[in-house]
């Protein structure tokens, strides 16, 4: 029987020395091409009878192009949720991203003090502005907060009890729960209280010689109201303290100064004003920065931590340091003010009605959206159930529609939500140099909805 496909297959090596070649990496070519003519072959892919070899480089061509497609793209975020979990959390300005490629673009002093020529202390670069911001005695960061809290408890408590509210014992995104860290990390963990109501004296009459660390965990993305009771940290703190017991405090988010997007959360400033032991926050959550777990406390604890020799699995790079580092400074010389996360969070609606205002100008089809007041939240686990309002910018069409437009948008790259059967565009989470580029997608996607 006469083969379906009838394309010659060229030499293979032949074939790869082609001029539309030259400089690319011979290996994946290698693969790409060796892929191709078995498909060929096999008859598992559908050519014309009279393609050529100029069309056979094509094809190699595009499968290489599409191989090497960023899949990690940039988005406009217009959800309203500042520290949007699946969007990457805390955005990073681009100038702090220009001013620390000089340093992790060639050798640098990570491990190495330039001082004396041996080798350094990788943690000192953050150490000092750390507990400078924090009001600390010592700090070191890991990975991400998950790291710091299974650290913490495998060097205090691994084989000892954690005392912790069984009100706290939480699950967050994806699949975080805190009992299973716990028990991974060694310790046992000693559940006290009720799922309401959890008072002082159960922590004492929990205490036992085995009794390692009385910890208290930020529920992140709940809250518990009515009938209820809790601890608060700054009270647990001279608890733990007066028997000789570690307190500790999974934070989870953590802004360094108090803002009125706050409510009722502690900031970290007026926090470690109460001395506590251990505390860990996440870098890329309302302190602004990247992925990160801050253990943050008292410098005789920090130094065990240093010692753990998990601390090796957990430590972090040197791109994460250098962001770090430069959000650290800005604090520091500059102020809340020069974080994009605190801006954005802190926006007035006025801001956001110029917001709005200069996008609707750059819009052909200003009659389809209107200005509306809304509102919406920190998330990333931070500040649970606190609303913060907001406006924005509201697409009039049939009900019916909205999901289709919401799914044009994000084809072009703008992340929307719907609220009452619209799609809302919320300006909280939109940067003044979004603007124009939010206009355009608005103008693109109208045009098609025509």
């Amino acid at each position: 029987m006469e083969p379906k496909n009838r394309t010659r297959i060229p030499q293979l090596g032949k074939f790869l020395d082609r001029a539309e070649f030259i400089g690319l990496n011979r290996q994946s070519l290698t693969e790409i091409t060796r892929k191709l003519f078995e498909e060929i072959r096999n008859d598992t892919i559908t050519l014309s009878p009279d393609t050529d070899e100029n069309r056979l480089v094509q094809l190699v061509l595009s499968r290489l192009d599409f191989l090497c497609q960023d899949l990690l793209v940039p988005l406009i975020n217009a959800t309203g949720i500042v520290l949007h979990t699946n969007l990457g959390r805390s955005p990073i300005e681009k100038s702090i991203l220009d001013e620390m490629q000089e340093s992790i673009g060639n050798y640098c002093n990570l491990e190495f003090d330039i001082t004396n020529g041996k080798r350094g202390e990788r943690y000192g670069h953050l150490t000092k502005k750390l507990s400078f911001l924090l009001g600390c005695e010592d700090a070191i960061v890991v990975n991400n907060n998950a790291s710091a809290v299974f650290l913490i408890l495998n060097t205090f408590a691994s084989g000892k009890e954690t005392i912790v509210s069984r009100g706290e014992l939480v699950e967050i995104g994806g699949s975080f729960r805190v009992p299973d860290v716990m028990h991974a990390s060694g310790t046992q963990l000693k559940e006290i209280g009720t799922t309401n109501k959890t008072k002082a004296s159960d922590y004492l009459n929990a205490i036992t010689p085995e009794t390692a660390i009385m910890m208290k965990v930020h529920r992140s993305n709940f809250s518990i109201v009515g009938f209820t009771q809790e601890v608060p940290f700054e009270e647990l703190i001279p608890l733990a303290q007066s028997k000789n017991i570690i307190d500790y405090y999974d934070a989870g988010s953590l802004s360094l100064y108090d803002a009125p997007y706050l409510g009722d959360e502690i900031s970290a400033r007026k926090l470690f004003e109460f001395a506590p032991s251990l505390v860990s926050f996440s870098g890329d959550k309302l302190l602004g920065s990247v992925q990160a777990g801050i253990i943050a406390g008292k410098k005789e604890l920090i130094k065990k931590i240093k010692k753990n020799q998990l601390l090796r699995m957990l430590r972090v790079d040197k791109l994460t340091m250098a962001v770090l580092e430069k959000t650290l400074t800005r604090y520091i010389k500059h102020g809340p003010n020069a974080i994009k996360t605190h801006k954005l969070l802190s926006k007035s609606l006025k801001c956001m009605e110029t917001q709005s205002d200069i996008i609707l100008s750059h819009v052909t089809h200003k009659h389809k959206l209107s200005i509306g007041k809304t509102s919406t939240y920190a998330g990333g686990g931070s500040l649970p159930q606190h609303q913060i309002e907001s406006l924005a910018l509201i697409i009039d069409d049939h009900p019916k529609n909205a999901e289709n437009m919401i799914k044009k948008l994000r084809n072009n790259g703008l992340i929307a939500r719907i609220e009452k059967d619209h799609v809302v565009l919320d300006m909280r989470s939109i940067d003044d140099e979004e603007l124009l580029n939010v206009a355009s997608i608005l103008n693109t996607v109208f045009e098609e909805h025509q």
